[in-house]
């Protein structure tokens, strides 16, 4: 009796232990395009989590992106590689981080899209050099959604 009930929760445990378990730190999926940035600090694309773009505090505030996809079927010949491809006609949606909408902006043949507005439409009613402002960009491709960060600093 007692092996019969040894045998049991030997049985439960070993199945607990072999059980899957979602990793709750990581509930993301890979975007399905590139975003990179034109005018960043330091990597030269925007390739960190959150790039910082400079705009002139003299004129209206620009942000200029490039949305492309990534061809992967010759992934394993080394003479080709992964292929970078413009994303036309993608709808974009600029927010602030706090939600409120900045623009709709769609890409062009090249995969490219421009927001220019005014400071203060971005909440910088008097901006000074450095002041900055945090913004989302996000779009739909392929049925799959993404959001990029990006902050849009203000330059002499």
């Amino acid at each position: 009796m007692k092996l019969k009930m040894m045998l049991s929760v030997l049985a439960v445990v070993l199945l607990a232990a072999c059980s899957r378990e979602e990793d709750p730190f990581v509930d993301r999926v890979q975007s399905p395009v590139l975003v990179l940035f034109e005018n960043t600090l330091g990597d030269g694309g925007g390739l960190t989590t959150e790039p910082t773009v400079t705009s002139k505090l003299s004129g209206a505030a620009t942000l200029s992106l490039r949305i492309l996809e990534l061809d992967k079927t010759a992934l394993l010949d080394y003479k080709k590689g992964i292929d970078s491809l413009p994303v036309s006609s993608l709808p974009l949606k600029v927010t602030t981080r706090t939600g409120a909408d900045v623009a709709t902006l769609t890409t062009d043949g090249q995969g490219r899209a421009v927001l220019t507005r005014p400071w203060s439409d971005l909440g910088l009613t008097a901006p000074a050099s450095g002041a900055s402002v945090s913004l989302t960009v996000t779009g739909t491709h392929r049925g799959q959604a993404f959001a990029r960060l990006v902050r849009l600093r203000a330059v002499n």
